[in-house]
């Protein structure tokens, strides 16, 4: 099975998914993609045969630009999305990221998920200019088919793991999954 081909095509036919990769893509942001829950959430509900999509506590759009790695501009691009929608946004640039997790700097969008607590969650999807879905997964997408939660090995605090997936109900909102030790 063609994991990530799959995963277009379940974007592709989500309305709320499509117009927030649209929005997101009239930005114009280097390396920008929209990850964590944006397709996470989706395949995993799609997993559990849910009749309808988790919703969303945020949407994350994530870029890297070295240019301009201010707080400040995360908030500036967060206001233009809200005005053009109102889904809830959550800008990073992944520039600065590094300086959070206290990490050597990242090098690109792709880099600093590598560096995100769990393996399932460090996929993101983008839009080409054509409107083709691009999947952006440094560690592939076919985890998140294996219904587990991983610890990403670059993160080696499993106390903060545990802490996500209990602050974050996962195991709640999605029984099916196993956390892989």
């Amino acid at each position: 099975m063609d994991h990530e081909a799959v995963i277009k095509r379940w974007v592709t036919n989500d309305p709320v998914r499509m117009e927030a990769l649209t929005i997101a893509a009239a930005q114009k942001l280097p390396g920008w993609c929209l990850a964590a829950g944006f397709v996470r959430n989706l395949v995993w509900d799609k997993l559990h045969d849910f009749s309808s999509s988790t919703p969303l506590n945020d949407i994350d759009l994530i870029y890297f630009d070295q240019q301009d790695m201010s707080d400040a501009r995360d908030r500036e691009i967060e206001g233009e999305l809200r005005a053009a929608s109102k889904l809830p946004w959550s800008v990073k640039n992944q520039a600065r990221m590094h300086e959070r997790n206290r990490d050597c700097p990242y090098t690109s969008t792709e880099d600093a998920m590598s560096f995100w607590v769990e393996v399932e969650t460090a996929v993101g999807a983008s839009m080409a200019d054509d409107g083709e879905v691009i999947i952006v997964a440094p560690f592939g997408v076919k985890p998140l088919f294996d219904y587990t939660i991983t610890l990403n090995p670059k993160r080696p605090k499993r106390v903060d793991f545990e802490a996500r997936i209990y602050s974050k109900r996962w195991l709640k909102t999605w029984p099916r999954l196993v956390v892989n030790t």
